[in-house]
């Protein structure tokens, strides 16, 4: 029997922000690379919201624009920016709402990775407003989720490269 794939909630440091974090047997660079490329994002989105109609460059660094199709309740269109970016350890985005999607990458050895990632609504122009809406604890499930995808994902890349 194979053992499930979990991610960890990590104790958020402010009431506007979910966070969690899963061990990942690839290389930080490997694990980068897939959140750097927008395309790849509906591969390992755990949300459920995402579309596969993305615009933007292939390759996103900081300050880079991204638009991708969404859906939650109805169709709609979102542009993200890049706010943070240090390659190959962090990169985050927000969209005109202000809050972040944040991934850090913290290697264990070179084919070994921890990855946090954090749904920070201290950012927002109204925090108290994605409470209304469920958002802190909707994104802390679909963190969850979101990390078990990547983790199979990257590890199923690793595999490939390996054969």
């Amino acid at each position: 029997m194979s053992e499930q794939i979990r991610a960890d909630v990590v104790p958020a440091d402010h009431k506007y922000k979910r966070a969690g974090k899963i061990t990942v047997n690839a290389p930080a660079s490997v694990i980068f690379d897939l959140l750097a490329d927008p395309r790849n994002h509906t591969h390992f989105d755990g949300s459920g919201t995402l579309r596969g109609d993305v615009r933007g460059p292939e390759r996103l660094e900081m300050g880079s624009k991204f638009g991708m199709d969404m859906h939650m309740i109805a169709n709609y269109r979102i542009k993200n920016t890049v706010v943070e970016f240090e390659d190959n350890r962090k990169i985050a985005w927000c969209h005109p709402g202000h809050h972040r999607w944040r991934y850090e990458l913290v290697p264990i050895d070179e084919n070994t990775t921890t990855v946090v990632e954090t749904f920070d609504g201290s950012t927002a122009r109204i925090p108290p407003a994605l409470k209304l809406m469920n958002a802190y604890e909707n994104n802390q499930k679909a963190i969850l989720k979101t990390l078990v995808n990547l983790k199979k994902v990257a590890e199923a890349q690793m595999t490939n490269q390996e054969n």
